[in-house]
């Protein structure tokens, strides 16, 4: 289980932890803040209620180790159940820590109702759970901020420059084994290229591993990461190269967390340079097969630029 902290309210406790989720892993690619209300259950540890605060996935759940919880919906919906997974709506909720946070001072006994715990619900000691819960909003609001997982991956060993992105092409070896050849979309986010200081960013990153191929949305932003489905998606390479060449740049940088760069992309000097980067990706894809049997692939492990701690 991930590291977590627990704070204790009579005989309740809360537990704020950070998940990863990568798409085709778990449900999808998403990042953020766990709250979990748990209590012993028949002399087991158990969570009660679980609220995700998460980038995308804003919701929580009554009961999610209670395999016999069911209740009826409305007559109008004719009879079917009513779902233990709600969505919080971004709008009307806001920020759903702070949602989570308020929510718990006010409807804890209720939810535990709901969520298939009576009894636990009368012995809710609010003077204890509201003295509590500065702490684990605090809590879940650094773990929001500090346990974030990005990458940053090294820029390439082959730049092709395109107005105000470029590629990098890289052929990684992970220290297990695993690796291939990576397509790397890099920018200028801070700061003047030729002047004191400037920041790379790497925007969008394609590991077309022999194993597990997968790319990420913004690794050094908010590290979204999907896995292929290898079953529909037989060369990973070709699959990125259609990407970039049928125009999806932009919308992809854009869902990166990058709108000023998408909007401000020469489509005209992408499409020229296209050609060249396909090229020269092919090869280095060959390369790998020819040194080891993995397409892309090198003989020896790559150092990696990890984010520092």
């Amino acid at each position: 289980m991930p590291a977590h902290e627990t704070f204790a309210a009579g005989g309740l406790g809360f537990v704020v932890r950070h998940e990863l989720w990568d798409e085709n892993i778990q449900d999808h690619a998403d990042q953020g803040v766990v709250i979990l209300v748990r209590a012993q259950v028949g002399g087991k540890d158990t969570t009660l209620l679980r609220f995700n605060c998460f980038d995308v996935e804003k919701s929580y759940d009554y009961g999610p180790e209670n395999d016999s919880l069911s209740v009826a919906g409305p007559e109008m919906l004719g009879g079917a159940l009513l779902t233990n997974h709600y969505q919080m709506d971004p709008i009307a909720c806001g920020n759903p820590i702070g949602w989570t946070i308020k929510t718990l001072g006010s409807k804890l006994d209720r939810m535990l109702d709901r969520a298939g715990y009576p009894a636990i619900a009368k012995t809710v000691d609010y003077d204890a759970v509201r003295q509590v819960l500065p702490e684990v909003e605090a809590c879940a609001r650094e773990t929001y901020a500090t346990k974030r997982n990005t990458v940053k991956h090294n820029r390439g060993t082959d730049i092709f420059e395109c107005g105000n992105i470029r590629f990098g092409l890289e052929m990684r070896r992970l220290p297990m084994g695993d690796g291939g050849l990576a397509i790397h979309v890099l920018a200028d986010i801070g700061g003047t290229p030729g002047k004191k200081y400037t920041e790379e960013t790497e925007l969008l990153a394609f590991d077309h591993f022999w194993n597990g191929a997968h790319y990420h949305y913004g690794p050094r932003n908010k590290n979204h990461r999907i896995y292929w489905d290898r079953t529909l998606v037989e060369n990973p390479l070709a699959w990125t190269l259609e990407q970039f060449e049928s125009g999806k740049l932009p919308a992809m940088i854009t869902r990166a967390g990058y709108p000023g760069v998408a909007a401000d992309l020469d489509t005209g000097k992408i499409a020229e340079v296209l050609p060249a980067m396909k090229k020269r990706a092919l090869e280095m894809w060959e390369e790998g097969e020819r040194l080891t049997g993995h397409p892309g692939l090198p003989l020896e492990a790559t150092p990696n630029l990890a984010a520092a701690e």
